[in-house]
């Protein structure tokens, strides 16, 4: 979802800015802001960011990313058409590594409309293991009567390629979130593209 479908860039950069003044240190500058979620989805360690207990900044930082997404976020541009043109074509599931109830993402997706093109939703409370785990694949794979071979996990992160790639699946990463062209290079999926407007020409 994150950096895929809705850009959540402002979300990162006020949760840090939140945590940062609630545990005493100076605002961080927007690299470094957005650092902070690709450690936490890689597992790296942020103490030559974070000053201060480690456990008690991402208890505030977390806090705050989850109270203040819905607000903002926002659709990547001209995203809707993209998803209603990939609707056409296959089946489409929604998976994420937040720790939020299915009900509240989709509440998020239906500001923009953009809720009524997945037949299916995933998110980290549904799973035992987060990505690189295919775990959220394979149950979305199954709840939507599939075969994985036929699937494309589209993300933009190098954790979502390692996942469709554990999985068994094609991948393609987009440029649309926090990763750079380098970054995702290296994780080596089957395509990289701009943002998922051009994915509809290679899904056939």
């Amino acid at each position: 979802m994150d950096g895929t479908i809705v850009d959540t860039k402002d979300a990162y950069i006020e949760a840090a800015k939140i945590a940062f003044k609630a545990t005493g240190q100076n605002p961080p500058i927007t690299a470094i802001a957005l650092e902070i979620p690709k450690r936490i989805e890689q597992k790296q360690p942020l103490t030559d960011i974070v000053k201060v207990e480690i456990k008690k900044f991402l208890d505030v930082y977390l806090e705050a990313f989850y109270a203040i997404a819905h607000d903002k976020t926002k659709p990547i541009p001209h995203v809707a058409g993209a998803l209603e043109e990939l609707s056409g074509k296959a089946k489409l599931a929604l998976i994420t590594m937040r720790f939020v109830p299915k009900e509240a993402l989709i509440e998020e997706l239906r500001q923009f409309h953009l809720d009524l093109y997945f037949t299916h939703v995933v998110t980290a409370l549904d799973t035992h293991k987060p990505k690189p785990s295919p775990e959220a694949l394979i149950k979305a794979v199954r709840a939507m009567d599939v075969q994985m071979c036929d699937c494309v996990i589209v993300g933009d992160s190098v954790i979502d390629v390692r996942a469709g790639k554990a999985a068994g699946a094609k991948t393609v990463a987009v440029l649309s979130g926090l990763y750079s062209r380098k970054e995702l290079g290296e994780a080596d999926p089957n395509f990289i593209i701009n943002d998922v407007t051009e994915l509809p020409k290679l899904i056939e």
